[in-house]
């Protein structure tokens, strides 16, 4: 499969900007189904259904062609399982370790995936592209840096670890999969790596304690999510016709800035002095990536390597 685009076309700019405002949008009003009392596994399970819609949709426009390649299957599932075991995983860190360490490490991934395509499919970009990278990574464990006294053990740390490697090799796969893979495709088993742990989540849900079945418990919850999957969906159409080197910092610095916005404006919250570097930081960083001029990248042998 070939991404070949008009010369002077920046589709991956305009992709990349839709995910950051759906995700940044989603964050500002993901904590809403908890404080309702829906709980974050089944929170989980709704996000998993939410993904459907979508990845019919943009199937169906394709004509229903959908790649079934033991190459397609492999990857897709591969990018699926990759980010809803992330997901799973950040449960059980967050029940044993503090939220104000496990994130700053896990916002880290970006640098897993810089490095992976960097390396493998030998991907640069020029001095401004690379002085946002550094920004954004230095902007990303700002958003979520805060202090506390309780570390709760160590065994949080190796699962925040995993998570950020698990998201920063899934980014890396995204790339590497759009190279001989359909975007549709790809998102079609993105979906069922979703759904696939979803009876993982429901089995971790404590019934024992009350949950919100009315309007703003789960119909409330896949309104947000919906959001969130429709901005994975995005997320794929970037890394379809744009490098990971840059789509990957630029999203995932991106998406936390309008979150921290909407938070400035709907509720009031003023960000303490690291979290104002962030944004700081994260609002230079996303400017220079987006400015920074097409390179064409090497080609790659069929596979990445």
């Amino acid at each position: 499969m070939t991404n070949s685009v008009e010369p002077g076309a920046r589709p991956w700019v305009v992709y990349a900007l839709l995910t950051v405002v759906l995700w940044g949008v989603w964050g500002a009003l993901a904590g809403l189904s908890a404080q309702h009392g829906f709980p974050d596994t089944l929170v989980y399970c709704v996000w998993s259904l939410t993904m459907i819609p979508p990845a019919l949709f943009v199937l169906a426009r394709t004509g229903w062609k959908l790649d079934t390649s033991p190459r397609a299957v492999t990857y897709g599932l591969t990018v699926g399982l990759l980010g809803a075991g992330g997901q799973m995983l950040l449960f059980k860190a967050l029940t044993i370790g503090p939220a104000y360490f496990i994130f700053p490490i896990i916002s880290l991934s970006p640098a897993i995936t810089i490095a992976m395509s960097f390396v493998m499919l030998r991907e640069r970009t020029g001095k401004l592209g690379a002085l946002g990278i550094v920004l954004a990574l230095a902007a990303l464990p700002l958003f979520d840096l805060s202090f506390g006294s309780d570390t709760h053990g160590l065994g949080w740390f190796a699962l925040a670890l995993l998570i950020m490697v698990a998201w920063g090799v899934q980014a890396y796969f995204i790339k590497l999969a759009n190279n001989t893979v359909s975007a549709e495709s790809i998102f079609f088993y993105m979906m069922i790596g979703g759904l696939v742990l979803a009876p993982v989540a429901w089995g971790w849900t404590d019934f024992s304690q009350p949950v919100n079945l009315g309007l703003d418990g789960p119909w409330m919850t896949a309104g947000i999510q919906l959001l969130n999957a429709v901005g994975a969906l995005t997320l794929v159409y970037a890394f379809r016709y744009g490098k990971a080197i840059v789509v990957a910092p630029l999203t995932n610095a991106g998406a936390p800035l309008v979150t921290a916005i909407l938070a400035l404006i709907f509720a009031g919250a003023v960000p303490g002095p690291l979290k104002i570097l962030g944004l700081a930081l994260a609002l230079i960083a996303s400017l220079l990536l987006v400015m920074e001029p097409e390179r064409p990248a090497p080609a790659t042998p069929e596979g990445g390597a």
